[in-house]
């Protein structure tokens, strides 16, 4: 089992920049497909991105695509999300989840461990 710490969060203007971090638990990180989701008020929550075990293969939907980075430091533990170029509906609780499959699912059904969330805001 894994437990999932989200930090990094927080208020910016639009245009703006944040990195999360989610520091996992465990010697067994490197064995986690790692997601970054998020929950807008009022809508289903959704990936926003996902990274292999090694870190080789990355996946990112659509709306962010060329403005966030994901990554991770399998000795440190942890996965990151760096997110340029912040607009407004980028505002929601942003989640780190852990998969212990070895393929990158897109679905929220296939992540077995999550963290609390971190709550970003982007103001226009």
């Amino acid at each position: 089992q894994v437990q999932l710490v989200e930090s990094g969060g927080g208020l910016v203007q639009a245009g703006g920049s944040l990195r999360l971090s989610c520091a996992a638990s465990g010697r067994t990180f490197g064995t986690y497909v790692m997601g970054w989701f998020r929950q807008a008020p009022g809508k289903e929550r959704e990936l926003v991105a996902a990274i292999s075990r090694s870190g080789s293969y990355t996946y990112y939907s659509d709306s962010v695509k060329g403005r966030f980075t994901i990554s991770r430091d399998n000795a440190k533990t942890t996965v990151y999300l760096q997110m340029n170029s912040l607009k407004p509906e980028d505002t929601a609780v942003y989640y780190c989840a852990a998969d212990r499959t070895s393929a990158v699912h897109t679905t929220l059904d296939e992540y077995d461990y999550w963290g609390q969330g971190t709550q970003v805001t982007v103001s226009s």
